[in-house]
């Protein structure tokens, strides 16, 4: 595959049990599922170990557990489908799975007890190492939005500052870079890093450690609800946050990973999935420097399992029944259409300055009031009415805005201000 090509995969929910699949491994199973995603055209999944279930003694890694891991990555691989893997999981589909060794008798933060990151450290390289000499192997993802665990609106929140955040990632990617050297590490978070004023993980570290950037798109934040589900602003969201990341970012082409992005209903409703699906894709490819898009997810929750919010139960490409969806067919059409493409968008020479503040030390890494950001924010809203007036803007950092250097190496020659926008 060309060094510039696009990437298309799917987050795989398996379509028997869910994540709990791996207290009831089936290998058969796991490779039917593999066989629909790889039928749509895509070249990775993105995989799901349960952290209590591979790791349920801060000292027990289950040798079992790692060689299912590493038979699901040699399945993938005999379909043509690379593998990133997801360590701490962590949170789920609005469910958490902590292992007990970090809960009530032994409750001790997550982020900061010196023995609990010290086996977090263990289990990320355990993985990566199980999985280094694999060719398939993309690399490790810290976990799935556990940012989520360190402040509101988690309901039992282990609550740190930014620097206790950002030397906590910076441990979590080590880890996985000493386990397999090389691979393409990263960490995602939910989009509070983006627009909740005060969350202790920030946009600049999004944008700043690991191999590259990942976003993850979805519009039931507000946005789809403020816009409607043919807004400009719900269409171009992924965009939106592929653009707003940029501007943290301190290497002008790092690469961005629209890590999940989905079509929620009801706000998506079903009949209008695959149109979100075709306009978000699109949108999010008129960007440069994308890496790829993985949706959310592969198959659907089945109904047979309880207590999920209910658009969790049909976001998937496919039933669990492995039938093709609508949604599905659209992303195998575009997978299709871009197969042996190049991605070179033309640069977006017309940007709008961001001031999201200014932190202590008198920069915006901490983005204090990043807000602003957000769905129904001053920044949000202006730099959706640019989208709709035909206007393909790019975000600078306000304190970037009169740079020559960076704007140059973004291809940047005119900067607006949000009041500049009617």
């Amino acid at each position: 595959m060309p060094d510039d090509a696009l990437r298309f995969g799917a987050n795989y929910t398996p379509a028997r049990g869910w994540f709990h699949h791996w207290l009831d491994f089936d290998l058969d199973e796991l490779r039917a599922d593999l066989d629909s995603i790889a039928a749509l055209g895509l070249d990775h999944v993105r995989v799901f170990p349960l952290w209590p279930v591979f790791q349920p003694n801060r000292t027990l890694i289950r040798p079992r557990a790692v060689e299912q891991l590493v038979a699901l990555a040699d399945a993938a691989a005999e379909r043509g489908l690379d593998v990133n893997v997801d360590g701490l999981q962590g949170h789920l589909s609005s469910f958490d799975f902590l292992p007990a060794w970090t809960r009530t008798w032994h409750r001790r933060s997550i982020f900061t007890d010196p023995d609990v990151v010290a086996g977090q450290e263990e289990y990320l390289r355990t993985l990566a190492a199980a999985l280094a000499d694999r060719p398939n192997f993309l690399g490790m993802t810290v976990g799935n939005e556990i940012n989520q665990f360190s402040g509101a609106p988690h309901p039992d929140p282990d609550r740190i500052t930014p620097d206790q955040a950002a030397r906590w990632l910076e441990r979590m990617l080590a880890a996985c870079e000493e386990g397999a050297p090389g691979r393409l590490h990263l960490h995602a978070e939910y989009d509070a890093a983006w627009y909740r004023d005060g969350h202790p993980f920030t946009a600049a570290q999004a944008a700043r450690l690991g191999a590259a950037t990942a976003v993850h798109s979805w519009v039931f934040n507000g946005t789809a609800q403020r816009h409607g589900r043919c807004g400009t602003a719900t269409e171009h969201h992924a965009a939106y946050l592929i653009e707003l990341s940029k501007a943290w970012a301190v290497d002008p082409h790092r690469p961005v990973w629209l890590q999940e992005v989905g079509a929620p209903a009801p706000l998506i409703p079903p009949a209008h999935a695959a149109r979100f699906t075709e306009a978000t894709v699109a949108n999010a490819l008129d960007c440069p420097d994308v890496w790829g898009v993985t949706w959310w997810c592969s198959h659907d929750v089945s109904r047979e399992l309880a207590d999920f919010p209910e658009l969790e139960y049909g976001l998937g490409l496919m039933t669990n029944d492995r039938r093709t969806k609508p949604v599905g067919a659209a992303i195998a059409r575009i997978t299709e259409q871009w197969r042996g493409r190049a991605h070179r968008p033309a640069p977006r020479s017309t940007a709008l300055a961001v001031d999201a503040g200014e932190d202590a030390d008198g920069g915006a890494a901490g983005a204090p009031g990043r807000s602003v950001c957000a769905p129904g924010g001053a920044f949000f809203e202006a730099w959706a009415v640019l989208t709709a007036q035909g206007v393909r803007p790019a975000v600078v950092l306000a304190e970037r805005a009169a740079d020559p250097a960076h704007l140059a190496a973004r291809g940047i020659t005119e900067v607006l201000r949000v009041h500049d926008v009617t």
